[in-house]
């Protein structure tokens, strides 16, 4: 089963000719900051989700730290939120200076468990910060209640989740305000990129301006103040999104349903080729989810453990077969145990779930044989570890 190196890896952007295309005239017309093209990819992210702002900038991480400053978190608050993510969603509201309050999960949806949600709020719950697992959006509506009932935002991470939808409600229309990321791994990707998306005016104009070194939002008077470019309201960041960025994202947006009929396809496979694995338990997706495919994440059963669970994943490496961990606990990461404590056992059902994650190659343009490779070469590595005990 000898392959050349890196022959199926664990991700790969789709991109085409309409993006190639797109960023050429951008580089043809001279303007490649602050310009036509970052409002048309705005405004196609905007209608998609159904919401009436898109502010781009330059990652998700970007994003959900502006939309936690816009929603005035800061020190002495917390932030609840989810151990089993990416670093980023709990490390933005670290940046606040805030401190991220984690729940448990739910074992199969893989976000938070919405009871233990509610008993998490106290008087410094400042925000609700909710992640939507792999593009699964599975409990917004029940975030959504909880966040109304205690009169906090709900902040929707849908940095993995472009293009699904809940109860036919689309991901990124939940939160008082959500965030996408366009990482090249993503639905669609930009290289390096993100969108807040809102329906609250002022906090979309707060985030244009944070995102440009805290400029003062342009109004029509601008037009005759030569200052205005250098008026400064308040302290803001360099987190704009480059023009060529943005055109690869209007190529992908207009793609956008193709992208996701070929991930959905990629997934449907895997499923039909390990769903008779007794050692495997895979994604599970409830009726009411439209899920938007970010990886394809399978995890093992209970009598495996975490060493059993790496050697696999390191088998299929040297088969030449991307494979990897998704995701580590946050709150077992060296930098949060260090800083507030936690220890294995604090979140008993992140760290089983963690424990046993292999996030198998997944991107558009897998083909059938390939998925079928992969496949028996899981089965090939899981048999092994099966035999060491025997």
């Amino acid at each position: 089963m000898s392959m050349q190196n890196d022959d199926i890896p664990l991700s790969r952007p789709d991109l085409s000719e309409i993006e190639v295309e797109a960023v050429l005239n951008v580089l043809r017309s001279g303007r490649l900051s602050i310009g036509p093209v970052q409002e048309e990819f705005e405004s196609l992210v905007a209608r998609r989700t159904g919401r009436s702002h898109a502010v781009a900038v330059s990652s998700g991480t970007a994003g959900l730290h502006l939309a936690l400053i816009a929603l005035g978190v800061g020190p002495g608050d917390e932030v609840i939120t989810t151990p089993f993510s990416f670093i980023a969603s709990a490390n933005a509201i670290l940046y606040v200076g805030a401190k991220p309050v984690f729940v448990d999960i739910d074992s199969q949806s893989l976000n938070m468990n919405p009871a233990k949600l509610q008993t998490a709020i106290t008087s410094r719950t400042k925000a609700i910060l909710a992640v939507e697992a792999f593009g699964n959006p599975a409990h917004m509506d029940d975030y959504r209640r909880i966040a109304a009932q205690h009169e906090i935002p709900l902040i929707e991470d849908a940095c993995e989740g472009l293009g699904g939808a809940w109860r036919d409600r689309p991901i990124g229309s939940f939160g008082r305000v959500a965030v996408f990321g366009f990482y090249p791994n993503k639905q669609i990707t930009t290289g390096e990129g993100g969108m807040i998306v809102t329906d609250d005016d002022t906090l979309a104009d707060l985030c244009r301006s944070l995102r440009n070194q805290g400029r003062r939002t342009p109004t029509i008077d601008d037009s005759t103040d030569a200052g205005s470019w250098l008026a400064h309201e308040r302290l803001g960041y360099n987190y704009r999104l480059s023009e060529i960025a943005a055109a690869i994202g209007v190529g992908q947006m207009k793609r956008l349903d193709q992208l996701l009929d070929c991930r959905r396809e990629v997934a449907e496979t895997y499923m039909r080729h390990l769903m008779g694995n007794e050692f495997l338990v895979l994604p599970t997706i409830e009726p009411a989810v439209d899920m938007s495919w970010f990886v394809f994440v399978v995890r093992l059963t209970e009598e495996f453990n975490a060493n059993e669970r790496d050697r696999v994943i390191m088998g299929m490496r040297r088969h030449d077969i991307g494979a990897a961990a998704y995701f580590p606990c946050i709150h077992l990461q060296p930098f949060y145990r260090e800083l507030f404590g936690y220890k294995p056992g604090d979140f008993p059902i992140a760290e089983r779930v963690s424990q046993r994650t292999i996030a198998l190659p997944f991107h558009n343009r897998l083909t059938e044989r390939e998925c079928d490779l992969v496949s028996q070469t899981l089965e090939l590595m899981i048999s092994r570890e099966n035999l060491k005990r025997t």
